[in-house]
């Protein structure tokens, strides 16, 4: 097997460990998520909060999200990246006096 198809198995098996790392950890952060939310501070059930803490429940409601799709989204990047190799020309600097 060459180089290519070596660090293609490489790079898949990179990103089902961090897929699988991203399912173990979200039901624990999920349950932080609740924690916070549901607690005497935040109150998010109640109807009469001001707009400031409805939209302070709104974003750390959807932070866990946002957190998970970025892990996501590296994990593609690191299999998808190692396919591409970027060609960069190297330049000689003269300097004349």
């Amino acid at each position: 097997m060459n180089n290519k198809g070596q660090m293609l198995i490489f790079g898949f098996m990179i990103m089902m460990t961090i897929i699988v790392l991203i399912m173990g950890t979200a039901p624990a952060g999920q349950d932080i998520l609740n924690q916070t939310m549901h607690s005497t501070n935040m109150d998010c059930d109640n109807s009469s909060i001001s707009n400031f803490d409805k939209t302070a429940c709104i974003a750390v409601d959807m932070g866990m999200f946002y957190f998970l799709i970025g892990l996501v989204a590296l994990a593609f990047a690191v299999f998808v990246g190692g396919k591409f190799k970027w060609k960069v020309k190297k330049v000689k600097l003269v300097y004349q006096l």
